[in-house]
């Protein structure tokens, strides 16, 4: 989102919910956590800046660069090993690892980030192209569109179908499919939307900035969902909002 949010524009929400802090067994509280080493996603990921957030909010001074919990950044899938092996305490993270942090690696749900947020809404995935793009192909955007709006749709009439054309996808790109119970739990615990639900979006720069991770929140510009609007219109849809 090179000056400003000028150089890239979201279109349309994908995935909402579905992160959790996931932690050892023996952990009941912030308090607990002192001290301890937790992993993230990447660095000033929304996941990333959920966890230090909290724990500012719980008494556990916590900036991009140090604090009283040691946060490492690392690939889902090294956590879920860090995890199994004791060289982490806890991570927070999405779907589907939160559940194989629990199913595999023997942990337990500490925070379900849906309890943090008004409605338990806030956004976990959005589709961004970039600007020059969206101008450029405007007919292309719309197909995108729909074909994101029929996938989402699938998930809704169809979910044993899209669980599994999902776990197919999983194992092309792996090699290595996820078990029925695991992509079962991750469903339930994800809402597929077109809402890119800005105002989460919105308070997650927020917070980013008072960590230090941005200069500033100002996300002026980043939303065009004209494309997406057009489409839901046309099906007898609301229009999403951009604020």
């Amino acid at each position: 989102m090179q000056s400003h949010g000028e150089a890239v524009r979201i279109i349309s929400g994908a995935t909402a919910g579905g992160a959790s802090l996931v932690v050892k067994p023996s952990i009941t509280s912030p308090d607990d956590l002192k001290g301890k080493k937790l992993a993230t996603p990447q660095l000033g990921n929304t996941q990333d800046v959920a966890l230090r957030t909290w724990l500012n909010n719980n008494g556990l001074h916590q900036t991009k660069d140090s604090g009283d919990v040691t946060v490492v950044p690392q690939e889902n899938s090294v956590t879920l090993t860090a995890f199994q092996q004791g060289a982490i305490q806890g991570a927070w993270v999405p779907e589907p690892w939160a559940t194989r942090l629990v199913t595999e690696g023997g942990g337990k749900v500490l925070v379900d980030e849906a309890t943090l947020w008004p409605k338990g809404e806030y956004t976990t995935t959005v589709l961004v192209v970039t600007k020059k793009f969206l101008g450029a192909h405007p007919d292309v955007i719309q197909n995108l569109i729909a074909g994101l709006g029929d996938a989402i749709a699938l998930t809704k009439s169809n979910p044993a179908q899209a669980m599994q054309l999902t776990n197919q996808g999983i194992e092309k790109i792996t090699q290595k499919k996820l078990k029925d119970n695991v992509i079962k739990a991750s469903f339930d615990h994800i809402t597929f939307t077109e809402d890119p639900i800005a105002s989460s979006l919105q308070k997650s720069a927020d917070n980013a900035k008072a960590l230090g991770f941005l200069d500033s929140s100002d996300l002026s510009g980043i939303f065009d969902l004209t494309a997406l609007n057009k489409a839901r219109q046309a099906d007898g849809q609301p229009a999403v909002a951009s604020t």
